[in-house]
């Protein structure tokens, strides 16, 4: 006979304990973290300008699945479906081209009342807001250069499209009573061999700066800025690259977003949280799944998602890490994506604050590495689904794989009639 979800609670609290985990602390504490759901998942990044434009700025979205949301009230409707089979605290983080408006508006004249749709539904639902200006997919990034263009009026464009994006960022924050944390990404780069590098990042050093001229209080909005390896079109030359953006979050106190895609191969994030977190006041971590290459899979339960909560648990960040999403995967059931990649972040952050972190850095302290890798080892076999399972339905959540059920039903219901 199975054992009840309380019992098996029980029994996980009981080995917790053995080690000196406080159990019920750690689920205090995964009440205070939220993560930040993107909304472009829904949609494969389309938005709602209704311009019919295609993705440009190396930005990919494969698989046509049914039901794609075709306008904001339908992607809300999706969102509140997968935030329903969500435990805890989240948010949402959404692009300026999920504005509401009757009639075309350019993106430098966006303002707070084409969102305001946006921030009573937030209400309604007490999540937080993030934000982000689109730098793509429009007709003045056509060739591949946005805030580092030569040419003065489309670099403008792009530097009066950011300025209202941080105006909307803090209508947010005020709204709702939570700081929005804006986020920066540009598309420029070249395809091949460049003879000036110099020169677009003069020119994008100066565009920020007049973004960023206008100040807020941090209590309502944080500005983060966002670096790339390549893109599709930018494969040999990135004007964002990571150095430039290190040196600009440090010296300007803005928050520096690390991406799980947007680096070679071989590193990742994880190991740069407590390096970059010395030099800048805040992260913003847009965590991902690149396989090969910066291609935004689903997030996984894998060693580095597990390696970027641990990060922020064991050096106690929780106020100067903000954690988002950021994949867009069309070949699956899209609020699935959603639920599985939310939930396993979660997880993450569970297992990490079930760890016993204050006697494995006593041991690695006394140089006893035999006892700190014999431990993390046979942590990894302790309960913590339970402690999961236990989490999930005091928040009135499914438990296991039930969630998956009602993404059925709701397919059946809502996306197939689309």
């Amino acid at each position: 006979m199975s054992l009840s979800v309380e019992q098996a609670w029980q029994l996980a609290k009981q080995r917790f304990a053995d080690i000196d985990v406080n159990v019920d602390g750690a689920l205090e504490l995964l009440d205070t973290l939220p993560v930040s759901m993107h909304c472009w998942q829904g949609d494969d990044v389309t938005g709602f300008e209704n311009t019919g434009g295609a993705l440009t700025g190396g930005i990919q979205a494969t698989g046509n699945y049914l039901g794609k949301a075709r306008n904001a009230e339908e992607l809300r409707t999706d969102l509140e479906m997968a935030f329903s089979l969500i435990p805890g605290p989240k948010r949402l983080n959404l692009h300026a081209i999920y504005l509401e408006a009757e009639g075309k508006v350019e993106r430098n004249h966006i303002e707070p009342k084409h969102f305001a749709r946006w921030v009573s539904w937030a209400r309604e639902h007490q999540l937080g807001l993030d934000f982000n200006p689109t730098c793509f997919s429009h007709p003045l990034s056509a060739d591949g250069f946005t805030l580092s263009h030569t040419d003065e009026k489309i670099r403008q464009f792009w530097i009066e499209h950011c300025q209202a994006s941080r105006r909307i960022s803090a209508y947010f924050g005020r709204e709702l009573g939570t700081p929005s944390v804006m986020n920066i990404w540009i598309p420029d780069g070249m395809k091949d061999m460049t003879i000036d590098r110099l020169a677009p990042r003069q020119r994008l050093l100066s565009a920020l700066d007049a973004i960023m001229e206008e100040k807020f209080d941090a209590k309502y909005h944080i500005d983060a800025v966002e670096s790339k390896l390549f893109g599709i079109g930018a494969e040999s030359y990135t004007v964002g690259s990571s150095e430039f953006y290190l040196g600009y979050a440090a010296s300007r106190g803005t928050a520096l977003c690390l991406d799980a895609g947007h680096f070679h191969p071989t590193e990742v994030i994880s190991d740069k949280i407590s390096a970059a977190i010395l030099f800048v006041p805040r992260l913003l971590l847009h965590v991902s799944r690149p396989v090969r290459w910066d291609s935004d899979h689903v997030v996984l339960l894998d060693d580095e998602t597990q390696a970027i909560a641990n990060e922020i648990v064991r050096q106690k960040l929780f106020n100067r890490v903000h954690i988002g999403l950021d994949f867009f995967d069309a070949s699956i059931n899209r609020i699935a994506a959603w639920v599985i990649g939310t939930r396993n972040m979660k997880k993450a952050l569970l297992r990490a604050l079930l760890e016993p972190t204050e006697e494995l850095r006593l041991l690695e302290q006394q140089g006893d590495y035999t006892a700190r890798l014999a431990l993390l080892e046979e942590q990894k076999s302790l309960p913590w689904q339970a402690v999961w399972d236990k989490y999930c339905q005091s928040h009135d959540t499914p438990v296991g794989s039930d969630w998956l059920q009602p993404v059925r039903e709701y397919e059946s219901s809502t996306l197939r009639a689309r």
